[in-house]
């Protein structure tokens, strides 16, 4: 019995010794994954990494890191002040604009170094702020908005040196100044407040604030910013809209709710801050989208931020038709005069259609008009989902006013008069043009 408790007790000994001196396994990384992110191509056991990055106000710059593959998590937060509380009450104030003590705005990147590698993650850094400006961002101004890298590592903060020395000779190249940016070891990092993360996607109707200098590094050709061809802007009227570099929510959103749509007859453009050569631009250009009105190369109104499609074409109706009648009719929701001149010229237009004078949309065809004898334009139907009813009971009656359904703009009503029992759609004809069948295809 004592030999077999001595064998027992023997091998209880080699076990606890052997798990004691084996290879440290690989364990779960205690980090705030993404669900999306819990994918067979990115086990648990992936070996994650994490910077700290501060390039002016995080909130555009936290949404941004998030878009990058291989980014798992960005966080908005302060770093390297002493004696200031690292909260955003603390940090704006007064006192703390220009102190150097005072904590930066920075953004906590943790990614996957098998999907972006830290060189990969930095050059987005360095291109999508000015790390030449010190302690300011564009309208930016204090010591919180200061470029700054925290690095976690000897390694890491030599391979941050190694990125930013070969940033500098392309921004001397392009007329810039030296890099002002502080590469540092992170001492500790605090999460900014609830409400400033994820920013931007809990504020849709904003802009975001893009520094870039336009100067990239030389992954390839392909990924220069094309010089592009700015003559035609030279003359006429002209709809500029601001693009982002990089991924912009509001200039997505621009797009899929007004660009995509619209087919007027004044031209729209995308064009990058630095790609403007060539333009008279008297606005700042570092928020994303901003809307420019030109008129022969010159601008003549511009508005930052996102804009509705009720937005933008007040701001286009104005630009376009001033103070006249069509604007009257399109936006006071007044009408034409009865026999107008532009009923007379459009009564008896060859075969086309009639679209929107200002989205360009189709409304109503040749096909489906026919004389009222009232002095406005009459169809029996509107060009399919092309406008919107409302009732209107303006004026003590009881009417179905029509819009149209891209611009939202006022074209008239729609009455139960018509030939053989069909409804009547009374229109004016000022906020019309017209286009020949053979063109509107």
């Amino acid at each position: 019995m004592k030999y077999l408790s001595f064998i027992v007790a023997l091998l209880l000994t080699l076990l606890v010794f052997s798990a004691l001196n084996a290879p440290a396994r690989e364990l779960p990384v205690a980090t705030s994954v993404k669900p999306q992110q819990l994918a067979s191509d990115m086990p648990l056991t992936a070996q994650l990494d994490t910077i700290v990055l501060g390039s002016g106000c995080f909130w555009g710059a936290e949404m941004r890191y998030e878009k990058l593959p291989g980014v798992i998590d960005a966080v908005s937060g302060y770093a390297d002040g002493t004696g200031v509380e690292p909260n955003y009450r603390a940090i704006t104030k007064r006192s703390n604009k220009m102190n150097p003590n005072n904590h930066a705005e920075v953004v906590q990147v943790t990614f996957n170094p098998q999907q972006i590698s830290l060189e990969a993650l930095l050059q987005h850094y360095f291109e999508s702020h000015d790390p030449t400006q010190l302690n300011r961002q564009g309208n930016d101004i204090g010591t919180q908005y200061r470029s700054i890298i925290l690095s976690n590592s000897p390694e890491q903060q030599a391979r941050a040196q190694a990125v930013m020395q070969q940033y500098q000779p392309l921004l001397t190249a392009a007329g810039y100044g030296q890099i002002a940016t502080q590469l540092k070891p992170l001492t500790e990092f605090f999460p900014a407040e609830q409400y400033h993360q994820d920013y931007i996607a809990k504020n849709p109707n904003g802009y975001c604030p893009d520094h870039s200098t336009g100067v990239r590094f030389n992954r390839d050709a392909a990924a220069e910013v094309a010089a592009v061809d700015n003559s035609e802007m030279q003359n006429g009227k002209h709809i500029l809209v601001i693009d982002s570099e990089n991924y912009c929510p509001y200039c997505e959103k621009f797009k899929a709710e007004v660009a995509n749509s619209y087919q007027g007859d004044i031209p729209m453009h995308f064009r990058y801050a630095s790609q403007l050569k060539g333009l008279t631009v008297t606005s700042p250009t570092w928020a994303t989208p901003t809307i420019i009105l030109l008129e022969d190369g010159k601008e003549v109104f511009a508005r930052q931020g996102f804009m509705s499609a009720d937005e933008f074409y007040l701001l286009l109706g104005k630009f376009k038709l001033g103070d006249s009648e069509a604007f009257d009719v399109a936006f006071d929701e007044g009408t034409d005069q009865r026999f107008c001149k532009e009923y007379q010229i459009f009564k008896n237009t060859p075969d086309g259609v009639f679209v929107d004078k200002l989205s360009g949309a189709a409304l109503f065809d040749t096909r489906d008009r026919f004389n009222s004898n009232s002095g406005w334009l009459s169809f029996t139907r509107p060009v399919k989902d092309a406008v919107i009813e409302k009732p209107d009971n303006r004026y003590g009656m009881r009417r179905t006013e029509i819009r149209a359904k891209v611009s939202g703009i006022h074209l008239g009503h729609v009455f139960g008069d018509g030939p053989n029992g069909q409804p009547r759609y009374c229109i004016n004809a000022t906020v019309l043009d017209f286009v020949p069948r053979s063109e509107a295809g």
